[in-house]
């Protein structure tokens, strides 16, 4: 099913072309963001940790009491079916579960009839090479996220706004990213990622326990950190600690590890991808391929 914007959709199981893929505007999902997501990506046309993905999603749905509306292998068959009808080299995947459509307005979930799930596939559209290369520039922003302080707290949900704010801002000032901080001025993560720095040869990145989003990359980083003998402290980070850095960097599933060379216009380290950095994004890739059972050939 062709699309003349790229993307195919299937909705509880159907396939839509984007431009026919449509949802009730009494879907909670869409009256007040009450829903979860996943997004992945493909490595040679396959998706990469897809059951942590899913597993992810599980939690989610539960943290905030949504109920998954079919099994796992369902999911994966759907997503399977996008990516086979989508044909491109390489996809974007995001798994939606909304709480469903609300037999009349209110807030109360129980207004909610069925779930409803939505499997989006579009052409992947890779981060510039030169991103890798000379890394981003970012911005510190103190706020409090939508979950914090609440059951949902670390939940994939689609309630974006805070985050849509903040890149507004950082946008404003010439940056791709912006790390939230929150009241006590500690560093939780990126709008859309996680964070990592890099002091002498070990590495740091802030703990689960602050609410942040359990990345997937995040832990797979951790992981290639302990077999490349890189120490590794999962810890609390201070938003004035950022000038010490050697090295700062992102990660998400699409973008993978991005170093990051300036923060607040001031430069991070020597104000170049460092050696770290390029080291970990050189064994995720490799990894990664591995994974889903490609050689592991040059970095993509």
């Amino acid at each position: 099913m062709s699309s003349a914007s790229g993307t195919l959709v299937l909705i509880d199981g159907v396939l839509r072309s984007a431009e026919e893929a449509t949802v009730s505007v009494f879907d909670r999902g869409f009256l007040y963001g009450d829903a979860v997501f996943e997004t992945m990506r493909t490595y040679g046309g396959r998706p990469f940790a897809l059951d942590e993905h899913l597993e992810r999603l599980e939690r989610s749905a539960e943290r905030v009491l949504i109920r998954m509306p079919v099994s796992r292998a369902v999911l994966e068959a759907e997503i399977e079916r996008g990516l086979r009808e989508g044909g491109y080299a390489e996809s974007v995947v995001r798994v939606v579960i909304t709480r469903g459509q609300a037999a009349s307005l209110g807030l109360d979930p129980a207004r909610a009839l069925t779930p409803l799930r939505l499997v989006i596939v579009a052409p992947l559209s890779p981060l510039p090479v030169e991103k890798y290369e000379r890394g981003i520039r970012v911005i510190t922003h103190r706020t409090q996220r939508v979950a914090d302080g609440t059951e949902a707290a670390g939940a994939k949900i689609t309630n974006y706004l805070v985050s849509v704010l903040v890149m507004d801002a950082a946008a404003r000032r010439s940056a791709e990213e912006a790390l939230l901080v929150d009241a006590e001025g500690r560093v939780l993560e990126g709008t859309t990622s996680n964070v990592f720095g890099v002091l002498g040869s070990e590495l740091v990145t802030p703990p689960e326990h602050l609410g942040i989003l359990a990345g997937i990359t995040r832990a797979h980083v951790l992981t290639l950190a302990r077999e490349l003998g890189i120490p590794t402290h999962v810890r609390p980070i201070h938003e004035s600690e950022l000038a010490r850095f050697d090295e700062l960097f992102i990660s998400s599933s699409i973008r993978e590890i991005v170093p990051v060379v300036s923060v607040n216009e001031t430069s991070v380290g020597t104000g170049r991808p460092g050696a770290v950095t390029q080291r970990l994004l050189t064994a995720f890739r490799a990894a990664a391929r591995r994974a889903v059972g490609l050689e592991t050939g040059s970095p993509l």
